[in-house]
């Protein structure tokens, strides 16, 4: 009996964080996958989303961002010998690689382009915002409450304004959250406890960002399955931010923002 409470408690919050992370994905690819079917039984399959909406700007911008945090927790794996943060870099990079081959996936099953020249990061925010009730969610109102249609609570939205407004392309970061080919270069370089504390926070950010960006699909985007997708990204990436500050306070940091 020693031996199994001993082993029950070496399943660290990190490993807890990890199994959410991975069964949400799970969850939503598979949902994604009978929902699909489901649509060619009945009345046959739904439209293709516009290349402007927010269903196809969100699959493309949303693929990009998951690109780089894969990068950085490939990189961060190769800096230290630390388990934990070990772990929790494989995890993300894992769980964000496949909602990445959804996101994608999703593109080609619409028939749309994964890339399109010529349209800013992000615009699919303000683009689908305008369509919606023509006026920009944050802008110049101090209450957020009863400005949308048919969405009585828009307290994620104020992310959605940062994104389109806020955040300036500059260095490599296309969009809220990213790091800079400066931060990258320095992640590379460093080794051990600097290289956690960095990865940390600069993952801290990026999930920050990511929050913000799926928080605005779960508003503005209208295939289902997407929202729902979109939805787990908010609560898993919001518990990994929770794990990832008791990791930054364990070694005396804390993240970068507040």
């Amino acid at each position: 009996m020693s031996a199994v409470t001993s082993a029950a408690r070496s399943v660290t919050r990190t490993q807890w964080a990890a199994i959410t992370a991975v069964v949400l994905a799970l969850l939503f690819a598979g949902t994604a996958t009978v929902a699909s079917a489901g649509r060619d039984g009945g009345t046959g399959p739904a439209p293709a989303p516009a290349a402007d909406s927010a269903d196809a700007g969100f699959a493309r911008d949303m693929a990009v961002h998951h690109q780089q945090a894969v990068e950085m927790s490939f990189i961060v794996r190769d800096s230290t010998d630390d388990e934990e943060v070990r772990r929790l870099a494989y995890d993300i990079a894992n769980t964000q690689a496949n909602q990445r081959g959804m996101l994608l996936g999703w593109l080609d099953l619409w028939g749309l382009p994964k890339v399109e020249s010529g349209r800013e990061p992000m615009a699919w925010m303000e683009t689908s915002q305008d369509k919606g009730d023509g006026m920009e969610m944050g802008s110049g109102s101090e209450s957020g409450s009863g400005s949308g249609s048919g969405s009585g609570d828009h307290s994620g939205m104020s992310g959605m304004d940062h994104g389109n407004t806020g955040h300036e392309v500059h260095d490599g970061s296309l969009m809220p959250g990213m790091a800079t080919k400066t931060e990258l270069d320095q992640l590379r370089e460093a080794r051990g406890e600097q290289a956690e504390i960095l990865y940390l926070q600069l993952m801290t950010d990026h999930h920050k960002g990511g929050v913000s960006m799926a928080e605005g699909c779960v508003e503005l985007c209208e295939v289902g399955t997407e929202k729902d997708l979109a939805a787990g990204m908010v609560a898993a990436q919001q518990s990994e931010m929770g794990l990832m500050a008791d990791l930054l306070k364990a070694r005396g940091a804390k993240p970068r923002t507040g």
